[in-house]
């Protein structure tokens, strides 16, 4: 029997990505519009006690990148996170989280085209949407076809900004909220004047975590990147660090100055409660920062999301799950091939948008628990490769998932509930199950692959 990592090719990547690269790949993975856009909804669904369903969210996430680290310095050589399932769940779980992985970037890509579009499209309303979203497309597209390096330039300084300004946005909010440059401290009463810390009680807190896990979706990018990195497995078991500082800082703290500032009850679903919280300070031009920000978090996504998805269907190709064409490289080591069919896909979405926002709406819907399902394939994995190391090769284990197995087992169960709850939820229940399509799908082509094989 074939092993689940035998390629039929040994085509190689190019390893031109630095350490700083991958760093703010990690950094930037999941700073995007999910926080400077999306946290309005969970801030005005949960009130200000919605740091704590970040905080646990967060958990979660922080133990699939343990796993992602221990099993990256225990099989030198893998890195590529989809790669892991298939050596530790076999040729099905490969088969499965590949294309479950690819189908979800290459939709986050349709998506993140249309919100640049959109903001670009209010400052030059003479400009039609559809064409501004192929021209950021098209731009990228370009950045992905001219090397890795290129790629990971472009993400470290699109990263460098949005990391900066959610430091000077976390400066100026707190020297508010202490009295620090300002006439008065408005201290934290926000935070419980408006029917208390948990308003809509602490089962609220549990249900958001349904909705604020998939803001944080995006830091595993990193372990792609590592594997065209100059030292991969250095790189990868940094990231725990990087990932335990960002959702600290990043997410929990900028959220809880924001409605000590702000009344949880007034922030508005759709509106950057960043630049609502600067309106509120009484500092000029916030708007037109805060939609500068978004914008560059936009690209930066859709950045790396062509990246990404490029990257899962070269893997994919490498093992004969796709196209072999697929695996040509050119000149420079990058997959051109890949690059460009996972941008053709984002093309045919952008025009789905254009002629039937409904049929665009079911791509979306269709991809929603899509992270949940590879994550957990990737905690099966983690149990199965983790035994067999220790078996094997226990002096591998150099960084190890923290209370092995039961920190592994909390994972699992965190993630099934948070799957619970979307099908009890009215609002995200449609989600679980179109997912849960997709991946019935995929299963349905591994079946038909097989048969023809």
């Amino acid at each position: 029997m074939d092993s689940p990592l035998a390629c039929s090719n040994d085509v190689q990547l190019s390893r031109t990505l630095k350490s700083r690269h991958v760093s703010m790949i990690a950094v930037g993975g999941i700073i995007g519009a999910g926080l400077f856009v999306g946290s309005s909804t969970a801030i005005s669904q949960i009130g200000p006690a919605v740091v704590f369903s970040y905080a646990i969210s967060g958990f979660i996430i922080l133990l699939v990148m343990r796993m992602l680290s221990e099993m990256a310095i225990a099989t030198p050589g893998v890195q590529s996170f989809p790669e892991f399932v298939r050596l530790g769940l076999g040729h099905l779980g490969g088969f499965m989280s590949g294309w479950l992985y690819w189908y979800f970037w290459v939709v986050v890509v349709a998506i993140e085209a249309i919100a640049g579009a959109k903001i670009i499209h209010d400052w030059y309303p003479q400009l039609p949407l559809w064409s501004i979203g192929v021209g950021l497309m098209a731009v990228l597209t370009a950045v992905n076809l001219m090397s890795t390096k290129s790629y990971g330039e472009f993400e470290f300084w699109f990263s460098s900004i949005k990391v900066a300004a959610i430091i000077v946005f976390i400066l100026i909010t707190a020297g508010f909220v202490f009295g620090i440059g300002a006439p008065t401290a408005i201290g934290f009463g926000n935070l419980t004047a408006h029917g208390g810390f948990a308003p809509n009680g602490w089962a609220a807190v549990l249900a958001g975590a349904t909705s604020t896990i998939f803001a944080l979706c995006g830091a595993e990018i990193a372990t792609i990147a590592a594997a065209e990195s100059e030292e991969p497995s250095k790189v990868i078991s940094r990231m725990t660090v990087t990932v335990t500082f960002r959702i600290l800082v990043f997410y929990i703290l900028s959220i809880a100055l924001i409605c000590a500032i702000v009344p949880w009850n007034t922030i508005e679903p759709g509106i950057s409660p960043f630049a609502t919280t600067l309106q509120t300070m009484g500092l000029p031009g916030a708007e037109v920062a805060m939609n500068a920000l978004v914008l560059v978090a936009v690209l930066s996504c859709l950045n790396s999301g062509l990246y990404v998805s490029s990257r899962a269907l070269f893997g994919l190709a490498k093992y004969s799950d796709a196209p072999q064409w697929l695996v040509k490289i050119n000149a420079r080591k990058v997959p051109a091939r890949a690059i460009l069919v996972a941008s053709l896909f984002s093309y045919f979405a952008l025009a789905i948008n254009h002629f039937s926002e409904d049929l665009f709406s079911f791509l979306i819907n269709a991809c929603g628990a899509t992270m949940l399902f590879i994550y957990l394939l990737l905690s099966l994995a983690q149990l199965k490769l983790r035994a067999k190391t220790e078996a094997e090769a226990p002096e591998r284990l150099q960084i190890k998932m923290w209370l092995h197995p039961y920190g592994t087992y909390a994972a699992i169960a965190a993630m099934t509930a948070v799957l619970v709850f979307m099908g009890l939820s009215d609002g995200l229940a449609e989600q679980l199950w179109l997912s849960l399509g997709v991946a019935g799908i995929i299963l349905a082509a591994f079946g038909l692959f097989r048969r023809r094989a």
